[in-house]
C-alpha cells in the first residue's frame, strides 16, 4: 500500500476510482483486495471449488463536509485505526 499523507487525496481517489466501476463488486476500495478461489479438501481429500470473501465493511467518513461511504476490509480498517486516521474522520 502507498503511504499516503493526507486523507482527503485518498478518499478523492477512491472516490474517482468507485465513479468508473459500475458493477457491484466484492472488493475493497482502498486496498483492492478481493475475493480468491480455491479447493474444499475433505478427509478422503476430494477437492471441491470454493470462494474465499473478504470481511468487508462500509464505513463513512467526512470530508470538506460531505459525507462518503467507503467497502474496507477489516485490514484496511485497522491499518487505519493504527495510523490514526480512522478515529479522526470517522462518522460512525
Amino acid at each position: 500500500m502507498t503511504n499516503y499523507t493526507n486523507v482527503a487525496t485518498i478518499i478523492r481517489i477512491v472516490i474517482n476510482n468507485k465513479v468508473k466501476r459500475v458493477e457491484m463488486a466484492s472488493r475493497c476500495d482502498l486496498t483492492g483486495k478481493g475475493k480468491q478461489y480455491g479447493n474444499n479438501v475433505s478427509f478422503s481429500l476430494r477437492r471441491t471449488k470454493r470462494v474465499f470473501k473478504p470481511n468487508l465493511q462500509k464505513k463513512t467518513f467526512v470530508v470538506d463536509g460531505q459525507k462518503i461511504t467507503m467497502t474496507l476490509s477489516t485490514k484496511a480498517i485497522r491499518t487505519l485505526k493504527k495510523k490514526g486516521i480512522l478515529g479522526a474522520t470517522a462518522d460512525k
